[in-house]
């Protein structure tokens, strides 16, 4: 006995039973917490939901069909035989609720699947019916479905495709054409972690983009302009065009946003001022716009019959005045092609109509959650996309809000007069738009890299200028459009719409107005979506805990550091990490677009350096010459080859080798061989130079084997497109022990 006692008194044993007791003490105190907020428990249901969705996304291979409904059923049936065990069974159902996340998701991505092109096309013969037509400002966008292209089999023909032109004279949602164009795969990310173009296409079924290189051809006007999406997009595409002959300019492209949802008209530079001042949310039509729907229609309805005594003693016009609403709010968000937050504002405020019609309150948060359920059930792979992030994130930041402040306000009012109440308002309103901004503020940095400083100014302007101005004219015009008479509203529209414009441009104008913030990582975003929910969706004071996370998924775009190396997909643009730490580009011509995502996602604002033809650059890190570029950091080499003529020097001096052509020899000395091929088969390249390693990704090896993913090209039995950058890395000190090819 005594030798038990011994071994249990043991400095070991003390610790594990320290943490031990630490762990139920925990546990006990987390479930004492759960028991008190039961009723807050209903809201967590489209968090687990979105949990299986993201895990859906984050997997690097495609799970097999029947795994998902498996587990689902597993996770069900456990928690049914030990539901005699609360906390195991809670735990299983919330795994249940996860695995049905991932496998909505999945079936989701299994039913839109659609052929996509395999490679570029053209110029060929394409023939389809008009969907769509957008308006930009360089030209038009067409999507066309019902295709017939030239060459391609029936089964390998993309469900839709989406093609650029310059003019479209007279050519309607509907019409069936015909136009030579350029076809090719919508484009992959260009580099890992950025935007994925290629997985949104997959989800809206379209197979190609591309470019019309002739003039289009009417095959038959409206020969198939059957389909209420159709027609809906027929008739949006005529009353864009009222709009912008009634209200030349500027003026006249924001007004159509706001009323049908196009956005493609909006001059490029006012995207830009709108976007520096925290403004761009005025023109996605969102919660705000179809509350302002709700809000002008049931009173213009509730307050004109109440102006006749017999009426309004007599008849519920308060519920006459519901239904108004929610005809006119339904009929708004199917017109402006509606996005996930008009869905979530339709879901949220139709619920609040209909508690007024069986005089019910609606419970505010519930409402929320359901409506994010909704959404994810109708379109998961929604939850990936900025709109439905920053939505959720602002509605739920300001109910949490109101609620916490709401006894306080509600005292304030209390006998008030109307100076007060006024200044109350305002307080309330500076406080919404506060408390939203901050809400979206992360997932702003995450998708754009960009914060707007004086958005709070900005919005205290134009948001009762849109609600008291802009948007009551705008229910007028679609009153007055089947009369032709929209033009008498539309004029003091652009009014407003200019005024709006004015301010977004005096606050872009201010110094530091906007800046841009480095690439956060996911777990940054994941960190600060849990904290934010853990804070908003709780009441007690263990909801403080939420805070941590925020400020740790906030600062995780600094404790990251951007690569050294990138290369794009197609060998036309590399760039390198100069001494001051900003990228220097090896051309300023091509590849724009993914210029700009680099310099964006780095928070570089400046214009890059751009390499010497020959000679060195100002911080002496990259030499070149005639045949390549040559670029010393961190105790490595890395050769830049165009011409084949340099691999004779290079590959006996470098650490790593890049090439725009194909390497059909070995390189001894370098650890990281990625050419033509390679980029062809895995997509764009970032490469860190990190003491005693050289860490590579790709595109292709960040997304994995997806649906969306194009399929692995094999590789060459030679080795062309070899990459040896595991394990094997040279250390940096080797690397200095080399002698170093010097340019002329």
């Amino acid at each position: 006995m005594s030798g038990g006692a011994a071994w249990s008194d043991g400095p070991a044993e003390r610790t594990a039973h320290f943490w031990l007791r630490l762990a139920w003490r925990l546990a006990a105190a987390i479930t004492a917490q759960l028991a008190e907020e039961r009723e807050r428990w209903l809201l967590w249901l489209p968090v687990l939901l979105a949990c299986g969705i993201g895990l859906y996304f984050g997997l690097h291979s495609e799970p097999p069909l029947w795994a998902g409904p498996a587990a689902v059923a597993g996770l069900i049936a456990a928690t049914a035989l030990l539901r005699r065990r609360p906390a195991v069974a809670l735990t299983l159902l919330v795994l249940s609720v996860i695995a049905i996340g991932l496998t909505l998701v999945q079936w989701r991505a299994a039913y839109v699947a659609a052929p996509v092109l395999e490679r570029r096309h053209g110029p060929i013969d394409v023939e389809g019916r008009v969907v769509a037509l957008e308006i930009r400002p360089d030209g038009r966008r067409i999507i066309l479905d019902r295709l017939t292209i030239a060459g391609l089999a029936a089964q390998r023909t993309p469900a839709t495709v989406r093609v650029r032109v310059r003019e479209a004279p007279g050519i309607q949602a509907g019409d069936r054409i015909a136009v030579k164009a350029v076809l090719q795969p919508p484009p992959p990310p260009s580099a890992p972690g950025s935007y994925d173009f290629q997985r949104q296409a997959w989800f809206e079924r379209l197979g190609a983009v591309g470019y019309a290189v002739g003039a289009i051809t009417r095959v038959d006007a409206q020969a198939e302009a059957s389909g209420w999406r159709v027609r809906l997009n027929r008739t949006r595409q005529n009353v864009v065009e009222r709009v912008l002959e009634a209200i030349p300019g500027a003026g006249g492209a924001v007004a159509a946003a706001l009323l049908t949802g196009e956005q493609g008209a909006v001059p490029v530079e006012v995207m830009e001022w709108m976007r520096d001042s925290g403004l761009a949310h005025l023109l996605s039509v969102s919660g705000l716009h179809v509350g302002l729907v709700a809000t002008i229609v049931f009173l213009i309805i509730r307050q004109s019959l109440a102006l006749v005594p017999r009426i309004a003693l007599r008849w519920p016009i308060k519920k006459w005045a519901a239904v108004g609403a929610f005809i006119a709010i339904t009929m708004y968000m199917l017109f402006v092609a509606p996005g996930v937050p008009t869905q979530r504002s339709w879901l949220m405020t139709s619920v609040v109509l209909f508690a007024t019609l069986i005089d019910r309150t609606a419970i505010s948060m519930r409402l929320v959650a359901w409506a994010a359920l909704a959404v994810l059930v109708m379109a998961p792979e929604s939850l990936l996309g900025p709109s439905f992030q920053m939505s959720f994130a602002a509605v739920v930041a300001l109910i949490a809000a109101w609620e916490a402040s709401r006894a306080r306000f509600t005292a304030w009012r209390i006998g008030s007069g109307y100076l007060r109440r006024a200044a109350i308002s305002l307080l309330a309103l500076g406080m919404t738009s506060l408390v939203a901004g901050l809400a979206t503020a992360p997932y702003a940095l995450y998708h754009f890299n960009r914060f707007a400083a004086y958005g709070l100014v900005a919005n205290l302007i134009a948001v009762p200028l849109t609600g008291i101005w802009v948007m009551p004219w705008a229910i007028l015009v679609f009153v007055l459009l089947p009369f032709g008479l929209e033009s008498w509203a539309l004029v003091p529209m652009g009014w407003g719409c200019d005024a709006i414009i004015a301010i977004a441009r005096e606050v872009a104008g201010w110094d530091g107005s906007s800046g841009l913030w480095p690439a956060m990582p996911v777990w940054g975003l994941v960190a600060i979506t849990i904290g934010g929910v853990w804070l908003c969706l709780w009441q007690r004071r263990w909801r403080l805990a939420g805070l941590p996370l925020i400020a740790a998924g906030m600062a995780s775009a600094a404790l990251e550091r951007g690569p050294d190396i990138l290369v794009s997909g197609d060998a036309r643009l590399i760039a390198v990490r100069g001494a001051d730490g900003l990228l220097q580009m090896s051309t300023e011509r091509s590849a724009r677009l993914v210029r700009e995502t680099w310099l964006r996602r780095s928070g570089q604002a400046d214009a890059p350096a751009v390499w010497p033809r020959s000679g060195r650059s100002v911080d002496g890190l990259l030499s070149c010459d005639a045949a390549s570029c040559l670029y010393r950091a961190r105790g490595y080499i890395a050769a830049f080859a165009h011409d084949p003529s340099a691999l004779t020097e290079d590959c006996h001096n470098v650490d790593v080798l890049i090439a725009t052509f194909p390497v059909r020899r070995r390189c001894p000395s370098a650890d990281v061989v990625i050419d033509r091929i390679a980029l062809w088969r895995d997509g764009g390249h970032v490469l860190w130079l990190e003491d005693g390693n050289i860490r590579v990704e790709s595109v292709r090896a960040s997304r994995g084997e997806r649906p969306w993913v194009a399929a692995a090209l094999p590789r060459n039995r030679d080795g062309e497109g070899r990459q040896r950058a595991d394990a094997g890395s040279r250390k940096a000190g080797a690397a200095n022990a080399r002698p170093a090819r010097t340019a002329d």
